[in-house]
């Protein structure tokens, strides 16, 4: 089943001349549980693509369905609230609230949502993150690698229907980048999670299920591994 369907999706900026079209046109589906890489040069349109898979930018043509829904025919809160629900989001620089703990900003999708928090599962994401030590510190209190952490917790604590990450690992030395990517194959293997990671990194797209390469805003390739 194709929990995710791209057709003919578009994303331009500018006019005339000066036209950029950062998306071209672009058409794949992703099946449940897949993990799915990205791979393409600095500048090719690989993270305007990720932001238009998750609902954070509209596009200029195109479909997007999550699990059956043009996601693009919400209006901008229902789309909010969609995206909370069924998308989580990994960013390269983790976007993680300063004065929140690693409990608060793990949960804070739920406190969002007015959504209780289920404890059991709380619990068991942060003994696999390995954050028991750390429940209590601030961001500013973590390594890199702690707090990309926390940040897999938040994407995964609602149990979305899609998990996208965006350079995940760019910002971390390769031992935490290792334990990273780790993790995120753990979730989708032990979550049964669909995973679309963004990376420019090859040895990360080698572990995945299937690589799609992306240039100048077009899918050139789509391999299985």
């Amino acid at each position: 089943m194709a929990i995710l369907e791209v057709e003919n999706l578009s994303k331009t900026y500018g006019k005339g001349e000066n036209m950029v079209r950062a998306v071209d046109d672009v058409s794949f589906a992703i099946e449940e549980g897949e993990f799915v890489a990205i791979v393409g040069a600095s500048g090719s349109g690989k993270s305007t693509l990720l932001h238009l898979l998750g609902g954070v930018d509209r596009p200029t043509d195109g479909v997007v369905r999550i699990e059956n829904k043009n996601i693009y025919q919400l209006s901008d809160d229902a789309l909010a609230i969609f995206r909370r629900r069924q998308i989580g989001i990994i960013y390269q620089f983790y976007n993680l609230i300063p004065i929140l703990n690693v409990v608060e900003n793990i949960t804070l999708p739920c406190d969002l949502d007015n959504k209780k928090v289920s404890n059991a599962r709380l619990n068991e994401l942060i003994k696999t993150l390995g954050l028991e030590e750390r429940i209590d510190h601030l961001p500013n209190q973590l390594s890199g690698g702690q707090q990309q952490r926390v940040s897999i917790g938040r994407a995964l604590i609602n149990d979305p229907a899609l998990i996208l990450a965006d350079e995940p690992t760019g910002n971390l030395d390769s031992k935490a980048g290792d334990e990273i990517v780790s993790l995120l194959k753990l979730s989708n293997k032990k979550y049964h999670q669909t995973i679309v990671v963004i990376t420019h990194d090859l040895e990360i797209a080698a572990q995945a299920d299937r690589v799609l390469t992306f240039e100048d805003g077009r899918v050139t390739k789509d391999e299985r591994m």
